[in-house]
């Protein structure tokens, strides 16, 4: 005769935990973030510089992004959605190129409710958050650059980008779980 393993038992705080971690992901978020990927980004033209005289177009797309656990007792993960932009600032007598590599860093928190669902919260980026390797064609589109403010217009715009495409529905769909309705249909299923 065999012998039958007991299942091991553990606190309800323990299931809550490892459920929590099972639920919710690397594999998951990166699902659900990367949904974006891929899509195109433009921008402009935007005003820029002393009177905002000097316009910037951009034209780029979100890559593919890297999500990485938080070491938390909570369920967190930080993930790193590269941006890459080509952009051309107009100063009416001429225009200069440059390119872009940004990293948009994003903080994902699985949370609970009261009634049984996981939340995943999606914080979205600051602009003083977004690091930024940027290649001016030539020395003087460098110096013209600096002095219209590229920069600082370039990442609150990518922020922004970011925080609509995140609360798009396509992205809202998949960042919530009905716990309670998976249980009840899977006691349905059982009853016939």
């Amino acid at each position: 005769m065999t012998e039958v393993t007991p299942t091991p038992f553990c606190s309800y705080a323990e299931f809550g935990e490892a459920f929590f971690r099972a639920a919710v992901t690397q594999e998951r978020i990166l699902a659900a973030i990367g949904q974006i990927a891929g899509r195109p980004m433009e921008l402009g033209p935007i005003g820029v510089g002393p009177g905002r005289v000097a316009q910037v177009t951009a034209h780029g797309d979100v890559g593919d992004p890297v999500v990485r656990s938080v070491a938390n007792d909570e369920v967190v993960y930080t993930v790193m959605l590269p941006v890459h932009l080509d952009f051309e600032l107009d100063l009416q007598v001429d225009k200069h190129h440059f390119h872009g590599e940004l990293v948009v860093p994003i903080t994902v928190h699985a949370r609970a409710t009261d009634d049984l669902r996981i939340v995943i919260e999606v914080i979205p980026p600051a602009a003083r958050d977004i690091r930024m390797d940027l290649k001016a064609d030539g020395l003087r589109a460098s110096v013209v650059r600096k002095a219209a403010g590229v920069d600082a217009e370039v990442k609150k715009f990518v922020a922004k980008y970011v925080a609509r495409e995140i609360g798009s529905p396509d992205v809202a769909d998949v960042l919530e779980i009905d716990v309670m309705a998976g249980i009840d249909a899977t006691w349905e299923r059982m009853g016939r």
